[in-house]
């Protein structure tokens, strides 16, 4: 129970990444509350606490924060993806990314900062795509090179009393996984590329991205901050050229 005592925030916490984010945190003994757009989701644990919230709107975001006061931890998980090149993109697709995934997480750090007492542990969730351009994912790949430095420069402007770390997941078993592979000309053919490509020859799981959180939230992690984790079960460290692809 690392983490009994401490109250934590984690955004989008309905599905996927987020949701294995939360029961993590709450399994580690802290109070969680969290969010989404929509209704709260079910099967979700009776005490975690659920708000309806659109992140990228700054005044719902500050009415929230006030109303929920203060946080030790703060996880910044909510995200859209679109699979369009730059010049298929909408302004409404820039407004839906960009919104949630910048401005999104931009929101929430402004708003709990100020209501963060010492050693609070704020973790964004970036990506792979922030430093390894997927294709036709041109806004999601900006959006998360953007959370990557924001994330560097909290660590330094609201350091010591606050620290601010970025898990870059890569390919984890989500919707949005199912998504990109679903926009390739032969999704069976992709998918079995791709897990040749990954040392580990699996997928990640969401626990495996909840797992890195709750030690960047406890103190085990108190002299870490301004960092990128990467898990990705060794994708990125391969060469473009695998043996095992043939």
């Amino acid at each position: 129970m690392k983490l009994a005592g401490k109250r934590a925030f984690v955004t989008g916490g309905g599905r996927g990444i987020g949701r294995g984010i939360v029961e993590a945190l709450y399994a580690a003994g802290a109070e969680v509350s969290t969010c989404g757009r929509g209704g709260r989701p079910e099967g979700l644990h009776v005490h975690v606490h659920w708000h309806q919230l659109d992140v990228a709107d700054p005044v719902a975001v500050g009415a929230l924060a006030s109303a929920v006061g203060g946080v030790d931890i703060l996880v910044n998980n909510a995200g859209v993806q679109v699979e369009k090149t730059v010049s298929d993109s909408t302004d409404a697709d820039w407004d839906q990314v960009i919104g949630t995934n910048c401005r999104g997480v931009f929101n929430m750090c402004r708003a709990f900062i100020p209501r963060m007492g010492q050693g609070g542990s704020i973790i964004n969730i970036g990506s792979i795509s922030g430093q390894f351009a997927d294709p036709a994912m041109a806004l999601y790949n900006a959006s998360k090179a953007f959370v990557h430095g924001l994330t560097r420069s909290i660590a330094v402007d609201h350091g010591p009393d606050i620290r601010c770390n970025a898990i870059c997941p890569g390919w984890i078993e989500t919707g949005m996984l199912d998504a990109a592979f679903e926009a390739s000309a032969d999704p069976a053919m992709a998918r079995r590329d791709a897990l040749a490509r990954h040392a580990a020859r699996r997928f990640g799981r969401t626990e495996d991205v909840a797992a890195m959180a709750v030690w960047l939230a406890s103190g085990d992690a108190s002299f870490v901050t301004g960092q990128l984790f990467t898990v990705d079960g060794g994708l990125t460290a391969a060469s473009p050229i695998n043996p095992g692809l043939y």
